[in-house]
């Protein structure tokens, strides 16, 4: 223990399982305020499954928020420049160590459109795209070198 804090100092530090259930409260926060339908979008640009996003997203669960998805989560949110600031203040503290690599309010990444073919079907139309996104962001971890 450092000898400049007191017992009570060092017992009132959260914890870090408390300071992911703050970030995690602060996005459940900011999604329930978006229009219905938010977490299965978030999924689908995630190419993950809407279980996942109630894990990353449930303050009880001690599911972390993994860094590279910062990205994608604020994006598809619509975050505010004042509620982005808010929510990765909130990451931040939980995950110190992860500061370099997570978002740090400039884009490490540039926004691309593509054009892809029509293809009739929306389930198909749905998974051509999570299937571009999915690449894209294999290819961009696999550069990265994470």
């Amino acid at each position: 223990m450092n000898a400049s804090r007191s017992p009570e100092a060092e017992s009132a530090r959260p914890t870090r399982q408390e300071l992911i259930a703050a970030y995690k409260q602060v996005l459940r926060d900011l999604i329930d305020q978006r229009p219905s339908g938010m977490r299965q979008k978030i999924a689908q640009v995630l190419g993950t499954h809407k279980s996942f996003i109630s894990q990353i997203t449930n303050p009880a669960d001690p599911t972390p928020l993994p860094a590279r998805h910062l990205d994608a989560v604020i994006d598809v949110c619509h975050l505010s420049p004042a509620e982005e600031k808010r929510f990765l203040a909130a990451y931040r503290a939980a995950h110190p160590d992860l500061a370099p690599l997570a978002h740090d309010g400039h884009r490490h990444y540039r926004t691309l459109h593509l054009q892809v073919p029509e293809l009739g079907d929306p389930d198909r139309q749905e998974a051509l795209e999570v299937l571009i996104r999915d690449l894209v962001r294999r290819l961009c971890s696999l550069i990265e070198g994470r």
